[in-house]
């Protein structure tokens, strides 16, 4: 069906040239594909022909080699950039430490009298809360063989408080001449009024060191459990 003769497929190739010489050419030259009936290439004579007159083609490897290349250049642009643009940390400057909040405040602490048995007798300094085994640390710690029984460990001291530790515990004396002072008084010194147990008196402390000494003996009314009748017994024997 074919002529596989290299003269006659030479002089058809050369004669369709002839004649598409001289006609404007498509912008997309179709491709001519030359193929034998043995289903081999055409002959050399032709393949040469072919690479003369036919545009060389693109070759795919060569076009992604391009892309990418063109792809690293924008990415390499595009962080040089970012780098550029990107602002300057800064370093926070010191600042000073408040020294106030070093420094245990004055009113954060109370001033108690440990008495008796103990290493190092006399007035301590607790924080404010403290417990009576606080105080007694302060002081030294009981000496061996103290008896600690009367003592509530765990009770909350108040400021100007004596804690007597072995010993018995020196009670006040109150005379008409010589009233107690109310703002000084201990918890001990304040038991020992008529009508004031050892909570009333722990209530006339714990106001003391919230709202400041007392100014006047009516003051105490605001103290619960104390009445307008024991108020009246209390008006000898205290004194602001």
């Amino acid at each position: 069906m074919f002529d596989n003769s290299p003269e006659t497929a030479t002089a058809r190739l050369k004669s369709l040239i002839c004649q598409e010489r001289g006609k404007h050419r498509a912008s997309d030259a179709e491709t001519l594909v030359f193929v034998s009936a043995d289903g081999k290439g055409p002959p050399p004579a032709l393949r040469r022909l072919l690479q003369r007159w036919l545009p060389e083609p693109v070759v795919p490897h060569r076009r992604r080699l391009l892309l990418a290349g063109v792809m690293a250049g924008v990415a390499l642009a595009v962080a040089l950039a970012l780098w550029w643009q990107r602002p300057v940390p800064e370093t926070p400057p010191n600042l000073p430490v408040a020294e106030a909040a070093a420094v245990t405040r004055a009113e954060d602490q109370v001033v108690v009298n440990v008495v008796g048995l103990v290493p190092n007798p006399g007035l301590v300094t607790v924080p404010n809360g403290a417990r009576v085994a606080d105080a007694l640390q302060a002081a030294g710690g009981a000496n061996p063989g103290a008896d600690l029984t009367p003592l509530n460990l765990a009770r909350k001291v108040g400021d100007g408080e004596q804690i007597a530790v072995g010993i018995p515990a020196p009670q006040p004396t109150t005379t008409a001449t010589e009233p107690l002072n109310l703002n000084t008084a201990t918890k001990d010194q304040l038991d020992t009024l008529p009508g004031v147990g050892p909570v009333t008196a722990q209530r006339i402390i714990d106001r003391r060191q919230k709202r400041g000494p007392f100014t006047s003996l009516d003051q105490l009314s605001e103290i619960e459990g104390i009445g307008d009748a024991k108020l009246t017994k209390l008006r000898d024997l205290l004194r602001v």
